[in-house]
């Protein structure tokens, strides 16, 4: 099949999460035989020729250049209307017209898209199948981000979320099949009673890459791996090392905090200043800190979907302690494969249950890695998204009253 697949980040080098899910579609489905064409935005000219690495990928890729303080104001301009300011932001005169000359120069079996605010440049399209992988659903997301936000930007975050559900919901209608990445997005989905067909696959996980090693871990420290612009990561280490941090302080002295991440913000960084914590920012790589770490934190109090941060330490036979929304989207179980807590109390115990036992440790490590093994791995997706892409065909030709 000719397939054109737009998603909104440039998905390569896949280092990050809104890259990783659609660089292993575009991988599988090119390694299945098919000639997958990619589109989507780069931010700046490092970003661009780090991109063109995805050529042996894919059959040919388009690139829309934008700069941020552009794409910010085509934001700005938004926030009165009713077009969500989010796919502004994602917005390139540019990659419309690549999408425009694709769209008129070939004959496409396919069109599929990665995340809603890059669905405006194909929404119009009716001669070809399309399905549209919303990963999470964005809407909600505004929605809790407005529960941490002061007067008057929790007003701003609240009409962006109003917004963006309206758009998800039209979007949903004009699609042959929608998807999402776990199943409690999907269940936000299909509450949307938009009638649309829909279904879910998971976020993988590269077992190979993100393996154990032989090698030992101190007891003492543990980490935590995110990009610190993110503001879901910035919020939770904040309130992990004001609220939770002294506690685990007072019970192991010699304890040590790792938060390793690109980008740190001022904030971010002066979390540096507290005893025994350690702010990287950008590492090469990420997997030395999380393997050398008796156990990762993932404290997060505004999660949608899959955090990949969490599989690749579960990955790595490295134990996880995580909030109830970030285990959401994982494919586990609590206590069995990782621990889950929500309070700074909860997360002090977990963790020194962790620490304190090399058994419970081991135990969590081995579980977690084969649960990855089991029900993370990329190939068994993909197995769901061969499935989920002929029906989505399907739903087209009975639309059209045609046989496939």
């Amino acid at each position: 099949m000719n397939i054109l697949y737009l998603c909104h980040r440039f998905p390569f080098p896949p280092k990050r999460g809104g890259k990783i899910r659609p660089f292993n579609m575009i991988r599988h489905l090119s390694a299945s035989g098919h000639q997958v064409t990619v589109c989507s935005l780069a931010r700046s000219p490092e970003e661009a020729e780090e991109g063109r690495g995805i050529a042996p990928y894919c059959a040919g890729f388009e690139m829309g250049h934008v700069k941020e303080l552009v794409q910010v104001a085509r934001m700005i301009v938004r926030l009165p209307v009713v077009t969500p300011s989010s796919m502004g932001y994602f917005y390139s005169p540019e990659l419309a017209e690549h999408v425009q000359r694709l769209l008129g120069s070939r004959k496409w079996d396919l069109i599929f898209v990665h995340c809603s605010s890059v669905a405006q440049y194909v929404e119009h399209v009716t001669d070809v199948p399309k399905i549209l992988d919303f990963g999470d659903m964005d809407s909600q997301k505004w929605f809790e981000y407005a529960n941490y936000k002061p007067f008057p930007l929790s007003l701003g975050y609240r009409f962006e979320g109003a917004k963006m559900l309206a758009a998800e919901k039209r979007l949903a209608r004009q699609f042959d099949l929608c998807t999402a990445t776990t199943r409690a997005e999907w269940e936000t989905l299909n509450d949307y009673q938009t009638g649309a067909d829909t279904d879910w696959f998971p976020n993988g996980v590269d077992a190979d890459f993100f393996c154990p090693v032989d090698e030992s871990y101190d007891a003492d420290t543990i980490s935590f791996i995110g990009r610190m612009d993110y503001y879901p990561n910035h919020e939770c280490m904040a309130r992990f090392c004001e609220q939770t941090w002294p506690l685990l302080k007072s019970r192991r002295p010699a304890m040590k905090l790792l938060i390793v991440g690109a980008d740190p913000s001022p904030a971010m960084r002066k979390l540096g200043d507290l005893p025994g914590v350690t702010v990287t920012g950008s590492v090469p790589d990420v997997r030395p800190f999380i393997r050398g770490s008796a156990l990762m934190v993932a404290p997060l109090n505004i999660a949608r979907g899959t955090q990949n941060k969490i599989l690749e330490a579960m990955a790595m036979g490295v134990p996880v302690v995580t909030s109830t929304i970030a285990a959401g989207g994982v494919d586990a179980e609590s206590v069995t494969h990782f621990l889950v807590a929500d309070t700074p109390q909860a997360y002090a115990d977990a963790i020194m249950q962790i620490v304190d036992s090399p058994a419970v440790r081991d135990r969590l490590a081995v579980a977690g890695r084969q649960r990855m093994l089991s029900h993370h791995a990329w190939p068994r997706s993909m197995v769901r998204l061969e499935g989920i892409i002929d029906r989505g065909i399907a739903n087209f030709s009975r639309k059209k009253g045609t046989v496939t």
